[in-house]
């Protein structure tokens, strides 16, 4: 699966996009435990992925995702979008 990651998220990822080889049936909240996981240090005067990730909205293949046990599918697009201040 392709993650995508938008403003904080990207800056405390490190990167803009990785892909992901899902070798079981996945949730979000399983995706976000492995994101945080391998992203355990932010850069400078970021803040932990984990911390942008629990405040993060999620688009899975353009659509909202709000539950965090929402299968994922092995090919899917999931875009990780930080609240956005000013609109």
């Amino acid at each position: 699966m392709l993650v995508r990651y938008f403003a904080a998220a990207r800056a405390a990822a490190g990167t803009e996009a990785e892909t992901l080889d899902l070798d079981r049936p996945t949730t979000r909240r399983d995706v976000e435990t492995l994101l945080a996981r391998a992203h355990p240090h932010p850069g400078p005067g970021q803040p932990p992925l984990a911390q942008v990730l629990a405040r993060s909205s999620y688009l899975l293949d353009g659509i909202a995702c709000p539950d965090p046990d929402t299968p994922i599918p092995h090919e899917a697009v999931l875009d990780v979008l930080p609240p956005f201040s000013g609109g």
